[in-house]
């Protein structure tokens, strides 16, 4: 669905949710790949799914809202929200329907010439294994289910978001009655790996062996079917509004509404008969709407934990691991080496031990007075947070803003919040009708006579957490440089409603200066391009979906600008129409997740690059506060550059987006390969060799 250009809109977009979906799918098509290890093709297969789990749990519940008439909107929004629930359901089950292919025709044969034997029905089973089920399922399985009858006008049973549950239609004396229980995964694995026979490794699935022998839960009873069915529930929550000394009750409040919020999907074994489906809509009150048919086993993100006998069929031998770069070990090594020239690491491929290494420097240096970070994503047992309170209790001023509002996050966060607070951290909590999603660190120093010594800051694309870091690619940015250090402390102030309207030199800042500067950078392009020269833009980042940014790439590309961009997910910008002719849409997805957020304007042969967090949608750019930073040594703009080249010529890993949101592979097999992520890698240890080197020298 596109929503199409009128003459009071002369330009076109995608839907959001639509792009979304596309790119989902392109995450799948990594499990059709043949060259990659089969566990990882599996891995893929896990995150597709889990990807749509939490799409239906927030973008679908919120169409379904505004269909129902749950939302007050006008009709025309309505019943947009209803043609676009029918569109998503459409190309959904298209794309679930290829997963099946993918996983029948792809993963189970290769796991088979693998050695291993992954059964997909109670069935297929063989005898040798049966008496070995048999009792695995007494002994393991059977304490732990809990029947309960279903009988319409009854009590209703509370059905939990994402848990999977098996519905049994039973039969005495011509009568039918129905129960269901819930799977016990946090009892009993997922997985049950079975006795080895004639070199294989056997894997069942739990629920297979619980239907071959659920008829020992009913004695006196036939069973004649044995289903599975899910729910996912609507998990968004609204709290963006509330003050913040009311917010941290609201927030505890809506977090635990969340697991009881309506039901927005209801996803079954597609086997199940028509009678015993609608017996359960009815008994649950679940819409035609939500309903969705699937593959015999749900919850495929638990495929995740497949076991796997040989571990050799996990991960490539070649996979891009952390470099630790030796400069930067030793006492005050990263302080001193910023000191002379800014830092900038790309990560995963540079260990994130190396920031948490800049914050212990901090922790012992006795010039260090105050400590100043934003936190939007925290890992569970957080290195960060350790440094944090080593550094409070070594007598630095240490302040944290915290954004409880980050999705999915909350609970950690406010727990993380209350942790760090009893350990004598100054916590910022979020700000009303905003989030902080900047990720910003801030060391201040002072002499011994109370002048301000050399401080340091730190931008970067990602958050400070060192899980994730290991997962997504992100780049950081350490500067002694005292503008910007100066920009960051205005930030801090201004988040500590110290002073009101901040004026920032160097960096930009959602909600002041950031759509101002972006413009004024696309209109020199747009000047250079009308006077005849080169006008180039490349724009690397997750999503971009804001209309007015979008207009402003299509007139570049009108006047003649070329106009790269780099989008992993959602991409509401048409390309190959009339008014952007100039501007090519690439998507990459490989064993790293592109999270880094880069933009470079060619401004007449003196590149522009910037690094920061936020992505060019209308939360990021006019509801968040986000923070971009110009890189200013020229060696560090070169190596931006060569990484946006090495991704624009990747004929492995990156594909085309196209105007039907079809992701278009290069057919190039007379090109030599080149797949970024790995490409990348490489380039960055030539470069530490090459710096070796130098220094010996």
């Amino acid at each position: 669905m596109k929503r199409e250009k009128t003459p009071s809109a002369p330009y076109s977009y995608f839907d959001r949710d639509l792009s979304w979906l596309s790119f989902n799918y392109r995450v799948l098509l990594e499990a059709n790949d043949e060259a990659l290890p089969i566990y990882e093709r599996i891995n893929f297969i896990s995150i597709f799914t889990s990807n749509l789990e939490e799409f239906y749990r927030v973008r679908v519940a919120e169409h379904r809202a505004i269909a129902s008439g749950l939302k007050e909107v006008e009709d025309v929004q309505r019943d947009y929200a209803n043609a676009l629930l029918s569109q998503i359901t459409e190309e959904i089950n298209r794309q679930l329907t290829e997963r099946t292919r993918i996983f029948e025709q792809g993963i189970l044969p290769t796991l088979r010439r693998n050695h291993i034997v992954f059964y997909q029905h109670a069935q297929e089973i063989k005898p040798a294994h049966c008496n070995y089920l048999k009792n695995y399922f007494h002994q393991q399985v059977y304490p732990y289910l809990q029947p309960v009858p279903i009988k319409h006008g009854l009590v209703r049973s509370f059905l939990r978001n994402n848990r999977l549950y098996m519905v049994v239609r039973l039969k005495r004396n011509k009568k039918h009655e129905y129960f269901l229980f819930k799977l016990p995964y946090s009892k009993v694995p997922r997985f049950i790996e079975l006795p080895r026979l004639e070199n294989n490794d056997y894997i069942a699935y739990m629920e297979d062996v619980v239907s071959m022998f659920v008829g020992h839960l009913f004695p006196g009873y036939e069973v004649t079917d044995c289903h599975c069915f899910k729910i996912s529930r609507d998990a968004d929550i609204v709290v963006d509004n509330i003050k913040t000394d009311l917010l941290l009750e609201q927030l505890k409040t809506k977090v635990k509404s969340r697991q009881t919020g309506a039901i927005c999907r209801f996803l079954y074994d597609r086997s199940m008969p028509a009678e015993v489906l609608e017996y359960l809509t009815k008994a649950f009150g679940i819409a035609d709407n939500a309903l969705i048919a699937s593959d015999g086993h749900l919850n495929l993100e638990d495929l995740k934990n497949l076991p796997c006998p040989n571990p050799q069929l996990q991960h490539e031998e070649e996979r891009p691991a952390s470099m630790t770069l030796s400069f930067l070990e030793g006492k005050k090594a990263i302080f001193r080496h910023i000191s002379k020239n800014d830092l900038m690491l790309f990560y995963p491929y540079h260990t994130f031990n190396h920031f948490i290494n800049f914050l212990y420097e901090a922790v012992h240096d006795p010039q260090c007075t105050d400590i100043m970070i934003t936190q939007y994503r925290v890992a569970e047992n957080s290195a960060v947070i350790n440094a944090l309170v080593a550094a409070a209790q070594n007598g630095k001023r240490v302040t944290v803003f915290v954004e409880l509002k980050a999705r999915f996050d909350e609970e950690n966060n406010l727990e993380t919040a209350e942790m760090m607070k009893a350990a004598g951290i100054h916590i910022i909590y979020s700000i009303p009708g905003l989030k902080v999603h900047a990720k910003v660190a801030l060391i201040l120093r002072q002499t011994k006579q109370k002048t301000r010594a050399r401080s340091y800051a730190y931008i970067s694309t990602g958050n400070f957490n060192e899980k994730t870091a290991r997962q997504s690619a992100d780049i950081g940015l350490f500067t002694c440089n005292k503008t910007i250090v100066e920009d960051l402390a205005q930030l801090f102030a201004n988040l500590q409603n110290e002073i009101e309207n901040p004026q920032f030199k160097q960096i930009l800042v959602a909600k002041h200066n950031l759509i101002a500067k972006l413009k004024q950078l696309i209109n020199k392009e747009i000047k250079l391009a009308k006077s005849g020269k080169e006008g180039h833009i490349i724009l690397k980042m997750n999503a971009l979906q804001d209309p007015q940014m979008i207009n402003e790439l299509y007139r570049a590309s009108e006047a003649g600008v070329q106009v790269d961009l780099i989008i992993r997910g959602i991409c509401c910008l048409i390309p190959g129409q009339s008014f952007s002719q100039n501007i090519r849409v690439t998507r990459i997805v490989d064993s790293f997740l592109e999270h880094a957020r880069v933009w470079c304007f060619a401004n007449g042969g003196k590149p522009r690059l910037f690094i920061g967090s936020p992505d060019w949608m209308k939360r990021n750019l006019y509801r968040r506060i986000e923070v971009v930073t110009p890189v200013l040594d020229k060696k560090l703009k070169m190596q931006l550059v060569d990484m946006l080249h090495i991704q624009l010529t990747d004929n492995r890993k990156a594909c085309r987006v196209d105007n039907h949101l079809r992701n278009i592979f290069r057919n190039t097999p007379e090109e030599s390969s080149i797949r970024s992520q790995y490409a990348f890698y490489d380039y960055l240890r030539k470069l530490q060799v090459k710096n070796k080197h130098n220094k010996k020298q």
